[in-house]
């Protein structure tokens, strides 16, 4: 079985939208594009260029960016990413030009769970890819999630996390803080969501005239 990894770049409350420029992605009215930018340094940069073996997996919007950004530059990272093998999800594409790219035919679930199930192959990676990730979580496809928190807030955009989430409990396996305040959260999934209550085993009269009022609206 092959690991599926998504690697995301996130604010503190949660918004993924166009962390590398303002024009990256600045569709809905997103205006904040590029926040991510004056966090990188030399850390975080070796940090993405000394990755183990991977492929990626990428919507069409972060296939775009990068096909239109890294075949026109040189250095450890694009080196990296025009070489190996990307896997496309995209609705309207009909052809991918960017080198080894391959453009997903038929179901993405589907292709994604028969990747998944190869017994040979690097890690797959998922950059960017917002729309993709939520397809991805709804299924229950995810097996790491390598969370980039910065550490500031922007209100609106698109989002990790959206409804379509299934709900379940994470293992924090590895954490680190770069010198910029970045933190870097490596979450593998821990089973189902387990709650629990910190209420009184007979609730108070006070509680129960509480619950009444929210069931009446």
């Amino acid at each position: 079985m092959r690991t599926l990894a998504v690697n995301t770049f996130v604010s503190l409350d949660g918004v993924m939208q166009a962390p590398g420029g303002p024009e990256e992605d600045p569709t809905g009215g997103f205006t904040h594009g590029g926040w991510a930018v004056n966090y990188f340094d030399d850390e975080t940069m070796g940090r993405m260029a000394e990755a183990d073996p991977y492929e990626l997996l990428l919507g069409r919007g972060t296939y775009e960016i990068f096909a239109a950004h890294w075949p026109y530059t040189d250095g450890p990272i694009a080196d990296r990413l025009n070489r190996i093998r990307k896997h496309v999800a995209s609705t309207t594409l009909e052809r991918v030009e960017w080198n080894n790219s391959t453009l997903i035919t038929g179901g993405v679930a589907e292709y994604v769970a028969t990747l998944k199930g190869q017994d040979d192959g690097p890690e797959i990676q998922v950059h960017g890819s917002p729309g993709l990730i939520q397809t991805l979580l709804e299924h229950d496809l995810i097996d790491e999630l390598r969370i980039w928190i910065f550490p500031v807030v922007i209100g609106t955009g698109k989002r990790l996390f959206g409804d379509g989430t299934i709900p379940g409990g994470l293992k924090l396996i590895d954490t680190k803080v770069s010198k910029t305040g970045v933190t870097i959260n490596t979450y593998e999934r821990a089973g189902d969501l387990n709650p629990g209550s910190f209420e009184f085993d007979e609730p108070t009269q006070a509680e129960i005239t509480r619950r009444q009022r929210l069931a009446a609206g």
